[in-house]
This record gives structure tokens, C-alpha cells and sequence, in this order.
């Protein structure tokens, strides 16, 4: 039987404050549990978005209810690098500094081998591969100020494929090799971790049949779906608690990866 997930602690609403933190793709599900997470914790909020213009307003209304002015919104396509320096001047301008970076913006969609189109591919890496490389290369300056952190949103697929898909898979492989990478070229004054969900939100409109989400489950050690909460809860450890934690990527599974 499934086990009842234990009430999260509560979060000290001072333990970020006078920190800003820019999330990628805050709009929506994990992204925005994240920035909810981190204004929670005090810090102010660049939240990013492509297309999600409604769902990023409404955050915004509802952080700055808490706290007013707390909220930059930052529209932009993170598969044009070019635009990557003004983005940054907008949070330069907003607070002065920046303290965290997550990557969570990413695409996801199968890709079946001997289907893959050029588009395909230049799209998933541009998401999760290209896009997090560039924007953490302009944001280094403001975070090496700030003796800052970067949190990739990698993927417990990017140590074994996803079936169906090879591109996402193989862009997810690369994410976490940059968070080792990047850990080296930015320390000491920045450290760059990773998190690797696993069954937490189960893929938009009608998802897998329940017949493969129940046998999904089942491999998985805890015997049920994590939540955004979960990631959240681990990226905010990992930015105010794990000083001495860098270039890891840490799995925040239930347990799926034991398996088979």
C-alpha cells in the first residue's frame, strides 16, 4: 500500500531575504512550487516564462500579495542565447545582484528513433542543453558577486534512456555533465548542483494509461508519486543549506532508480 507522505517542515520566511533568485520556466507545475518555495524563504523572484503570460501573472499576483514588489517577470525564448545579456540587465537592474539560478525550463516529448526530425533535436537540446549553458555563462558574473549557486533540473533518464526518447535522454545526459563541468569552471565563488526528479507530475493532457502508471509505481521504492514540493524543498536545501555540496546531482526519486 501506498504510504501518506510525511507534512513538510515549515520554512523560515528570513533564511533567503535580500537574495534574489532567478527560475526558469516559473510559470507552471515544478517551476512554479520553486519560486513559491524560495519567496517563501525570504528571496525575491525573476521569474522566467516563454509563452505562459497568464499563469506567470497570476504568480506574481499571488507572491506579491505576500510581499509587494518582490516579483520581476522576464519574458523570453531561451533558445536565442542572444538575448540572454539584456535578461540579465533587467535583474541587474531589478535587485542589483542575483544569488541563485535554476534551470528548470525544458521540453519534453517522445521521439522514436527513425523518426527524429533536425527540428526535433535542435529544439530538445536548445531547451535543456544549450539554453541552461549560455544563460548560466551570462548570469556568472552577478552570481560570483554574490558567492551564488545554480540548480539544474536534470532527469533520473539522463542515466538510463527513456524509452521513445533518445533526443530528450541524450540532452538530459549533457544537462548533468554541465552541472559537473560548470562546478569546476565556476568554483570556488560558485557552486552547481542538480536535481533529478522522478515520478512526480505525470506529463500533460491524458498522460500514460493507468494500467503503466500503477506499474511504474510499482518500481518505484516509496510505492508512489513524489511532488513539485518535494524538488522545492531539495532546491532549497541545496541553495541555503549544502555549502560544501557542489557538482552533484542528487535524485529525488522515491527510490526508482533502485530498480530494475
Amino acid at each position: 500500500m501506498a504510504q501518506t507522505p510525511p507534512p513538510p517542515p515549515q520554512i523560515s520566511p528570513t533564511c533567503l531575504a535580500g537574495k534574489v533568485a532567478l527560475v526558469t520556466g516559473a510559470a507552471h507545475r515544478i517551476g512554479a512550487e520553486i519560486a513559491r518555495t524560495l519567496h517563501a524563504a525570504g528571496a525575491d523572484i525573476a521569474l522566467h516564462y516563454r509563452r505562459s503570460a497568464a499563469g506567470a501573472q497570476a504568480l506574481q499576483r499571488e507572491l506579491e500579495q505576500i510581499r509587494p514588489g518582490s516579483v520581476l517577470l522576464l519574458e523570453a525564448d531561451l533558445h536565442h542565447c542572444q538575448g540572454f545579456p539584456n535578461l540579465i540587465a533587467r535583474i541587474r537592474a531589478f535587485r542589483g545582484r542575483l544569488d541563485i539560478l535554476i534551470n528548470n525550463a525544458s521540453s519534453f516529448y517522445p521521439t522514436p528513433f527513425g523518426e527524429v526530425t533536425e527540428s526535433q533535436w535542435d529544439d530538445l537540446l536548445a531547451s535543456n542543453l544549450k539554453g541552461p549553458f549560455f544563460l548560466a555563462q551570462a548570469a556568472a558574473p552577478l552570481l560570483r558577486a554574490a558567492r551564488g549557486s545554480i540548480v539544474n533540473l536534470v532527469d533520473i533518464h539522463a542515466e538510463r534512456p527513456h524509452k521513445d526518447h533518445p533526443v530528450y535522454s541524450i540532452a538530459k545526459a549533457g544537462n548533468a555533465m554541465m552541472v559537473k563541468a560548470l562546478a569546476r569552471e565556476l568554483g570556488p565563488e560558485i557552486r552547481v548542483n542538480g536535481i533529478a526528479p522522478g515520478i512526480i507530475l505525470w506529463p500533460a493532457g491524458e498522460g500514460p494509461a493507468q494500467a503503466i502508471k500503477a506499474e511504474l509505481l510499482g518500481r518505484t521504492a516509496l510505492g508512489r508519486p513524489g511532488s513539485p514540493t518535494d524538488i522545492a524543498r531539495a532546491v532549497l536545501f541545496l541553495v541555503r543549506e549544502a555549502d560544501y555540496i557542489t557538482g552533484q546531482v542528487i535524485a529525488v526519486d522515491g527510490g526508482r532508480t533502485l530498480q530494475q
